[in-house]
Formats: C-alpha cells, sequence, structure tokens
C-alpha cells in the first residue's frame, strides 16, 4: 500500500471496523490518494498493521470489490480497478451549503455536533425489539396502499403523547406523519399558498428553515429575540405569517415568554395571519418543566405544530409530525395524499411500537438527566481552556454558545474544527442581518467525561490559531 495512505480505525464510534476499513480505503481510492493500478497490502498484511481481525479486513476487500473499486489476481494480489466511477471531485458541482455551517454526511456524528441524540445511552434493545414487530407486522399485511396521513396507531400515539408532554389536546386526524421537520414545512407552505407573501423569522434563527422559505417564494423579515424571544413589530402589516421556536429558541436557547405569546397569537388572530411553530427541542429542556407548546394556548386554529423524532431518536428516521387546526384536517388530507404521503410504514410502525410500550417518554426523562450532566462538565471544561475574551452562555437549549471577538472568521475556525473531528457550527450563519456576531454552537449530547477536556483544549488551539 502506498505510503502516503494511513489508515486508521477507532473503536469510539458506532461505525463498525470494517465499515472505518471500507470508507476509509473507498474515500482514499475515489480521491486519488490510492492510485488506479496500485497494488495494496494483503488482508492479512492490513489485519496486522491495523490489529483487528483478518475476517475484519477481509469483509471491508469484499465490499471494495462488490464497488469495482479493486479487483483480485490470485497470488498476484490485490490491485487498485483501473476502471474506477467519476470522483465525487471532478462530478458536476450541485448546490453548495454555506462552509462550516453543515456537516459531512457520509461520516458519523462529530464531538459538538448539534441535532443528533446521545448514541452511546440509546435503548437499544427495545429500539430493537420494535423494529422486529414492525417487519415482522409489514410482511403479513395484506399489499394495499397505507394512509398517506401516516398510519392510525402511530398518529393515536403521537397525540397521545402530545397530550401528555406539550398540553396539545388534538384528535388524530390533526396529526399527519411527515418526512422529518422539512417535510412538514413543505406540506404547510404549499397547502397554505404562501408564495409570494411574506414571513416573519427569528433573528437569529436556523438558516434551513429561511432557505426553505426564500425558495417557496416567500419574503422573509427578520425580527431580532431578546431574553424573551421573538416580539413583532409595532406595525405588523407586512407578513400573514410567522416561523417562531417559542419553546427553546433555535440557537439561543429562550423560552418565549408569557405576554410575547400571547401577543403573537393575538396578531394572527387579528391579521388574519398563520403561525409555524418549530418545536425544537421542547420536550428536551433541561431545567425545571419544560414550557408547555405555543399550540396548546391556540383558541383561534391558527398555530401549525411541528415536530420531530430526529434530535430524541435518530435524524435517520426522517420522520416527524405536523399538527394542524380543526377546520384544515380536510385539506391538509388531500393534499397530502396526492404530493406528500407519510414514508415508509415500517419505520412508522417500529416508532409506534416504541412509544406504546412507553420506551419513548422514558427515553426523554433519562435523556434531560444525562444532557444536563454534559452541559455542566463542558461548561467546567471550557471555562478551564478558554481565553478570557471568549463568552460563553450555556442557559437553555442543548448546546453551549461560545461568542468570539468581532474581528474573528466564525465560519474558518468552524470549518477548521470539523476537519479535526469538532463538530461546532459558526453563529453568524443563523443571522439575516449585516454585521452579524461572531461565535460558535457546540451540542452537548455527546460529550463525554473522559473526553472534554481534551476535546476543549483541541478547540482552544484551533481558536488560538
Amino acid at each position: 500500500m502506498t505510503d502516503k495512505f494511513l489508515l486508521a480505525v477507532t473503536r469510539d464510534t458506532q461505525l463498525s471496523v470494517t465499515q472505518q476499513i471500507f470508507r476509509g480505503m473507498r474515500d482514499a481510492i475515489l480521491k486519488g490518494t490510492l492510485k488506479q493500478g496500485s497494488r495494496l497490502s494483503s488482508w492479512q498484511d492490513l489485519a496486522a498493521q491495523l490489529g483487528v481481525s483478518r475476517g475484519t479486513v477481509k469483509r471491508a476487500y469484499d465490499l471494495l470489490r462488490d464497488e469495482n473499486l479493486i479487483e483480485t489476481k490470485g497470488r498476484a494480489g490485490t490491485w487498485v480497478s483501473t476502471a474506477l466511477p467519476v470522483s465525487p471531485a471532478l462530478q458536476h458541482p450541485g448546490p453548495t451549503e454555506p462552509a462550516g455551517l453543515f456537516y459531512d454526511f457520509d461520516a458519523g456524528p462529530q464531538y459538538f455536533q448539534l441535532g443528533v441524540p446521545a448514541y452511546d445511552e440509546f435503548p437499544t434493545k427495545p429500539w430493537h425489539t420494535a423494529w422486529r414487530r414492525a417487519i415482522a407486522a409489514e410482511a403479513t399485511r395484506p399489499q394495499i396502499y397505507p394512509d398517506p396521513r401516516g398510519i392510525s396507531s402511530l398518529r393515536l400515539e403521537v397525540a397521545g403523547y402530545l397530550a401528555t408532554a406539550r398540553g396539545i389536546r388534538c384528535h388524530p386526524d390533526q396529526v399527519f406523519i411527515t418526512s422529518g421537520f422539512a417535510g412538514a414545512l413543505g406540506i404547510v407552505l404549499n397547502a397554505m399558498e404562501f408564495r409570494g407573501q411574506a414571513a416573519y423569522v427569528e433573528e437569529p434563527g436556523f438558516p434551513r428553515t429561511r432557505q426553505a422559505l426564500e425558495q417557496s417564494g416567500i419574503t422573509t423579515i427578520p425580527v431580532p429575540v431578546d431574553r424573551d424571544g421573538i416580539g413583532l413589530p409595532r406595525s405588523t402589516g407586512a407578513a400573514r405569517l410567522a416561523v417562531v421556536t417559542p419553546g427553546q429558541q433555535a440557537p439561543l436557547g429562550m423560552t418565549l415568554s408569557s405576554d410575547r405569546r400571547s401577543g403573537l397569537l393575538k396578531w394572527a388572530a387579528d391579521a388574519d395571519g398563520w403561525i409555524i411553530e418549530d418545536d425544537y427541542a421542547g420536550e428536551l429542556q433541561l431545567s425545571g418543566h419544560a414550557a408547555p407548546s405555543l399550540a396548546s394556548e391556540d383558541s383561534d386554529g391558527r398555530v401549525f405544530y411541528i415536530g420531530s423524532f430526529s434530535k430524541t431518536l435518530s435524524p435517520g428516521l426522517r420522520l416527524g409530525f405536523l399538527v394542524v387546526p380543526p377546520s384544515l384536517t380536510a385539506g391538509f388530507g388531500r393534499f397530502v395524499g396526492h404530493l406528500a404521503p407519510a414514508g415508509p410504514v415500517v419505520a412508522q410502525r417500529a416508532v409506534q411500537n416504541f412509544m406504546s410500550g412507553g420506551h419513548f417518554l422514558r427515553h426523554l426523562r433519562r435523556m434531560k438527566t444525562l444532557y444536563a450532566e454534559r452541559k455542566s462538565i463542558l461548561v467546567e471544561a471550557l471555562r478551564q481552556e478558554l481565553h478570557p475574551a471568549v463568552r460563553c452562555e450555556f442557559e437553555g437549549a442543548l448546546s453551549v454558545r461560545l461568542f468570539l471577538p468581532s474581528i474573528a472568521n466564525d465560519v474558518a475556525i468552524a470549518t477548521s474544527a470539523q476537519r479535526e473531528g469538532l463538530g461546532v457550527l459558526p453563529i453568524s450563519a443563523w443571522y439575516q442581518g449585516r454585521n452579524p456576531p461572531q461565535g460558535l454552537l457546540l451540542g452537548v449530547a455527546n460529550v463525554r467525561a473522559r473526553t472534554v477536556s481534551a476535546k476543549c483544549e483541541m478547540l482552544a488551539r484551533i481558536l488560538a490559531s
């Protein structure tokens, strides 16, 4: 194997050693680090070099051969194929995301990464049982089209969960199972025909929500948030839609105050307006009782409530849920039936099994305690390592915010940190206005007591450089 390529494996990840070897070599081949036609180490030699079993390496080589990336020549050895697919680096470039803002979709979760649950403390056994039961049930289900709104048993479980955990009293017919938050947002924007209109959005606010609105032909009007959350401008005739994160504001973490909630709902009722509530980790407020959802206080039928299983169970599920006002259920039912039916039934049934067994609520209670502990040890480690010029904010949310001097470039810092396996995000990208604050967002879900000091020291070195 070429001297320029040094493969490394680690046990501190959910990704199997076989997959680490396969992905590492695949990337090296496609990027040209391992040249076409070059000879590779035998799987016996590579196993000895990495300190793993020969069978582990052989399985990785089999995967590479299945993708026609390598070829075996008997006693002549194993070689990189001379007829490789086009390298991703040479393909026609697609739409680009802002630098430093999003992660590598093919990589595992990084340290400090936002929006993912704690994979080391996940209730694996009941989760696997839920999936086995779902697969068995689907195998014997009559071969008919499922309900495009989502299977009725899952919608019933979601309605019960929302009544218990978020204070929302809704009929299961108001619940629609969606392809995550993005799928629910797309349904609302298109079914309500908001194109050509304007929407109030939080400043700062989630960049992808803002971009989704703009791609849907909606003009976004940024409204600054303060310690009480978003406060609409006194002159409110410019928009008929507001998109908010009242439970835990993303990314700053404050809860929308009672007065602001009342004012927002009154605006919607008086102005024939609508509110999209992104309940961003609202059920995972780490201190005290979770604030009730805004939808639970909506007596005029003006709030679209969106939740997701991505941050509580797994982003890979791509499952979310949308609750619409009672007067709109029939119209939304027709829309999703034609254009946006719910996803795979097996995944829906697995989540329903997990919830009906009581595992979901137990999991949430356990994660609240765990995330509070991990946030505490992260803040303490940061205080030991960071320069006094870096301001640390940690109240609310599942993140810690580091605010940097104005001369800093948080996008460049985040990009450098991500190359080192630290999944921090730049704060400036969450702002729409000019001269945004410079800072970093650090997720707490996958912080570890045994490694947090070293990771914070690494981040401090990147900041210093």
